[in-house]
């Protein structure tokens, strides 16, 4: 069974193209038919939130925040800045009820990076600023330098995963992106795997220093 999903139109169509009120492309099953929408700043603290809850389990979050009883309030706040810089220079895909969501940049010419981000992510992260900045370094290293699309983050509930939404939130864009590429970084093997069904290619892994890997991943264009 393919995955059906209605989109409302915004109005805002640059530089993703046109927005489609109807996508039926094939994909995993699920009961639900979601309503994707563009965030707005409002949105803000909810997608944070979000993302945090849904990357929670993950080796390299524990890599980031050693401090359990600190890394929910430290990750959301460090995903904070860049669902801000997203709402800015890029979209944020959200299924309405707010279960998961989609942030996408545009790399189509060079991005500034996010407003002051050097004091917002001192601020945000504290005393482990510096594993952050390791993390930067190395997805900087690899990050393409040709035109492309870039995922961000893809992030479904913990109470709503495996019903399809992440796949619709990528079909979405997928239908989007006008034969440019795309890219991202999956966080651990299952992510990975999702994505090669997607169409992505996986490169060699990025590793941190406690072992934790990153998939950069490679979703070819059709220009």
């Amino acid at each position: 069974m393919g995955d059906t999903f209605e989109a409302r139109p915004t109005g805002r169509e640059a530089p993703f193209g046109p927005w489609p009120a109807l996508d039926r492309t094939a994909g995993d099953t699920f009961a639900l038919r979601p309503v994707i929408r563009q965030a707005t700043p409002d949105d803000a603290g909810q997608v944070s939130e979000l993302i945090a809850t849904a990357f929670a389990g993950l080796r390299a979050v524990s890599y980031l925040v050693p401090e359990r009883r600190q890394r929910h309030r430290i990750m959301s706040a460090n995903f904070r800045i860049f669902v801000d810089h997203a709402l800015e220079h890029g979209e944020v895909h959200l299924i309405d009820g707010g279960p998961a969501v989609a942030v996408w940049l545009p790399n189509l010419t060079p991005l500034p990076p996010p407003h002051d981000y050097d004091r917002r992510l001192a601020e945000a992260t504290g005393e482990f600023v510096a594993r952050f900045r390791l993390m930067d370094e190395l997805f900087d290293k690899i990050h393409p330098r040709q035109p492309h699309h870039y995922l961000a983050f893809l992030a479904v509930h913990p109470d709503r995963q495996n019903q399809g939404l992440g796949t619709a939130l990528l079909h979405y864009q997928h239908a989007r992106l006008g034969g440019l590429p795309a890219y991202l970084e999956a966080s651990d093997p299952r992510n990975r795997d999702l994505y090669l069904r997607h169409g992505y290619q996986s490169w060699q892994p990025l590793t941190l220093p406690d072992g934790a890997l990153f998939w950069p991943m490679w979703r070819p264009g059709t220009l």
